[in-house]
């Protein structure tokens, strides 16, 4: 019998996390969940930080409990792109990283074209522009802090931070760099270009590992306080939305995708970057994968608008189950009103009910009353999103799309997947739900020699998981849906 090939994989998003051991027996990987977590952001004197002792706490728990189920042979972890965290010339941590939430960067976006026209700098990098992008965290440090920027030394993304923790290690992970908009897009290596005309210091970026490169092992004190063996740690595709990729299930070549969370991201996967006229008047960001693939895609505002909702009325003493949600979206009359998720008010933090009721009224529309009519609004519109996603996206490759794959959180959304599958009008394919966790474990094993390829990975999870299949109906109204969405996008 075939000896199973034990991985961890640690899977931060942005409001929990989980250590989940997978198992491969050369047919099936099989996982179990071994550590679940929140991940909560703390505001201290006007700054909204992530809480890095409690998240690396959380690591060791993970670690802990994977060592009495049996135990692994490599470990990773992915998370969410952009932040970092600074070290100085001692390796030590100044300072919790910034959560991307943090209005600190606002503006810097419109400032940074002074020196670099907005041509220029997509050609460079062919990364989206979006104020949380890492180049414009870091122009706020120079802006606002600049004594913190000057004692820094090192920088390193959430992964790279985790896997420096327990190795001691200070690398970086190709994917997760490549979110920062700081990477040059044809050479794969730090755009001096963009640092210099910035004036951001080049001594804080290290060496940029592919995924699936060795890390290092995990430090003796780490082994000796938890009792664990000194495992090898692996640089997955650490950015949590090129793990997700990596585990779409099918054999295609030209797919679309998203990836549904907090965020969605919506995308195709393309063997080198595409960067011209027509993908920079769009906006269309070109993130590296695994293998060395490009993923074309945009961010969009995802399942936020319906988690920071929920909070929100739970807040104002009501408290809603998504299912209930779900039901009063459904009991709402539909194409009622819309709003453009991404509009700059939706991104923080906050009251975003009564945000969108006042983007509805400053656009001329009915304003959504009760909860399922907001709930209603944000589905609709973020359906009506993906289509106009999908349209750009064929608009820059050129290229046929007759199925969409809907993979992570998202896909437990039957309302939403139903939805986006009538406003694409193509059948959507949601499955897996831990398409994070699988692209992850996917990377180690083909690291360690268990697995020979993504492709083969691939072929591997859609024969262990079978997706659900929405196809598309009242396509004429959702059209007529989509003519009046449009109105309203800023």
């Amino acid at each position: 019998m075939q000896r199973k090939t034990r991985a961890l994989a640690f899977d931060f998003g942005a409001s929990s996390g989980r250590a989940i051991l997978g198992a491969f027996d050369g047919e099936r990987i099989q996982m179990e969940e071994v550590h679940r977590f929140s991940n909560d952001p703390v505001a201290m004197r006007g700054t909204l930080y992530w809480d890095l002792p409690r998240q690396f706490y959380e690591i060791k728990q993970g670690l802990l409990q994977a060592k009495q189920r049996g135990g692994f042979d490599t470990v990773a972890i992915d998370t969410w792109g952009v932040d970092f965290g600074l070290l100085d010339a001692d390796g030590c941590l100044l300072e919790n990283p910034v959560h991307y939430r943090d209005q600190r960067t606002k503006g810097l976006v419109e400032e940074s074209f002074q020196k670099i026209p907005q041509e220029e700098f997509y050609r460079l990098t062919g990364i989206q522009f979006m104020e949380l992008n890492t180049v414009f965290q870091l122009m706020a440090l120079k802006k606002q802090r600049p004594s913190l920027l000057e004692r820094a030394q090192t920088l390193l993304f959430m992964p790279d931070l985790f896997n420096y923790l327990l190795t001691g290690e200070k690398k970086t992970e190709l994917t997760i760099a490549s979110t920062s908009q700081l990477m040059d897009a044809k050479t794969t290596g730090w755009s001096k270009e963009v640092l210099a005309r910035l004036g951001l210091p080049e001594r804080l970026f290290t060496p940029i590992l592919l995924p699936g490169a060795a890390v290092g092992t995990l430090e003796e004190s780490i082994c000796e306080e938890l009792g664990i063996p000194p495992a090898q740690v692996v640089a997955a595709a650490s950015h949590d939305t090129q793990s997700a990729v990596a585990a779409i299930p099918t054999q295609k070549k030209d797919f679309l995708f998203i990836s549904c969370g907090t965020w969605s991201l919506f995308g195709t996967e393309l063997e080198q970057p595409l960067i011209n006229e027509t993908s920079a008047a769009l906006n269309i960001t070109n993130e590296r994968g695994v293998e060395g693939t490009a993923t074309f895609l945009k961010n969009i505002i995802g399942l936020w608008l319906i988690q920071e909702s929920r909070r929100q009325w739970r807040r104002e003493g009501a408290e809603y189950s998504f299912a209930e949600l779900e039901r009063l979206a459904l009991e709402a009359p539909p194409f009622q009103s819309f709003i453009d998720p991404d509009a700059p008010e939706f991104v923080p933090q906050g009251d975003i009910p009564r945000r969108i009721q006042a983007f509805c009224e400053k656009t001329g529309q009915r304003i959504p009353q009760t909860v399922g009519e907001i709930v209603r609004c944000i589905y609709e519109s973020l359906a009506l999103k993906y289509r106009l996603t999908a349209e750009k996206i064929r608009s820059c490759t050129g290229r046929e799309y007759r199925e969409l794959h809907v993979v992570g959180g998202g896909t437990k959304d039957r309302l939403l997947c139903q939805m986006t599958a009538d406003a694409c009008g193509m059948p959507v394919l949601a499955g897996p739900v831990e398409a994070t966790v699988l692209g992850n474990l996917a990377v180690q094993l083909i690291a360690c020699g268990a697995i020979k390829s993504i492709r083969q990975a691939r072929q591997i999870i859609a024969q262990s998981e079978m997706p659900a299949r929405y196809e598309p109906k009242d396509t004429e109204r959702w059209d007529s849906a989509y003519q009046q969405f449009m109105q309203y996008m800023i």
